[in-house]
């Protein structure tokens, strides 16, 4: 198990993933939120048949999956509804992720929570890494990205912490406003900064 965590965190469209990448190539073992997230509504899943009792059998896709974007739909500017929603899912996914924390090998392992700035630090990270970069770019990437407008990327960042408190909490910060090749160097100097701390 590795015992030392680092926390990811970000707002929408500033490259998480791709820094989580980055640490992979380098050995380490990273456990995304967002993934297990999606893990805990797979057809046949206790997760799936709760949000079908809650929400009716509307949020299925064709194919018997979770049709994410219609149950956000659902759910978004509907305060009790989203609460329903977090209180099926929130659970399932702390148990998963903790399993997952608990198997990890590598010396240290990450661990990406989108809101971990908004729920609190509930997993106890040992360090914080914020990966940032400019609104603008923010939403020019989620737009291309999930085809949404411009007021639906300003919408949903408006539920999340703004840069200054994320980076107000942050160990750790990478700008993310260029091309992925500069973030090797950025992200090697950092895995031989966290391997002292767990050495």
């Amino acid at each position: 198990m590795s015992n030392y965590v680092v926390g990811v965190t970000g707002g929408i469209g500033s490259g998480k993933s791709a820094i989580c990448r980055e640490f992979e190539t380098l050995g380490i073992d990273v456990i995304d939120a967002d993934v297990v997230a999606r893990e805990v509504v797979i057809p046949g899943s206790a997760g799936l048949e709760e949000i079908i009792a809650h929400f009716g059998p509307d949020v299925l896709a064709d194919d018997g999956t979770l049709n994410r974007k219609k149950l956000r739909d659902i759910v978004f500017g509907d305060e009790s509804r989203r609460q329903t929603l977090e209180g099926i899912l929130h659970p399932k996914i702390g148990t998963k992720i903790r399993s997952q924390l608990a198997a990890s090998t590598s010396p240290y392992c990450l661990l990406c929570v989108p809101l971990m700035i908004e729920r609190g630090n509930s997993y106890a990270v040992d360090r914080l890494l914020v990966v940032d970069c400019p609104e603008e770019i923010q939403i020019a990437r989620v737009s291309k990205r999930d085809d949404l407008t411009r007021e639906q990327v300003l919408a949903i960042m408006s539920t999340q912490a703004t840069r200054q408190q994320r980076l107000d909490k942050a160990d750790d910060v990478i700008m993310n406003d260029g091309p992925i090749e500069n973030l090797t160097e950025i992200v090697g100097d950092l895995h031989r900064s966290y391997l002292s701390y767990c050495g």
